[in-house]
């Protein structure tokens, strides 16, 4: 009887742990989806922010252009 109640408790504490693995296997996999968000929503901002510097670039490029044809003519 008395190894019935030891694999009894074994048994307990293992499903304990096992629930224990499975509670934190579905954080981690909430958790990874939210930075995979994370990640894109930072990917496509910072492309955003490449493309107005590039523009701000070639703005600043054809006003330096017309300032030196304004300075030879």
């Amino acid at each position: 009887m008395e190894t019935l109640e030891r694999t009894s408790k074994n048994l307990e504490r293992l499903e304990t742990h096992l629930q224990q693995l499975v509670n934190q296997n579905q954080r981690l996999q909430q958790e990874n989806l939210s930075l995979h968000e994370r990640q894109e929503s930072l990917v496509t901002e910072r492309a955003g922010l490449v493309a107005k510097n590039d523009d701000a670039r070639s703005r600043v490029e054809a006003m330096i252009a017309r300032l030196k044809a304004l300075e030879h003519s």
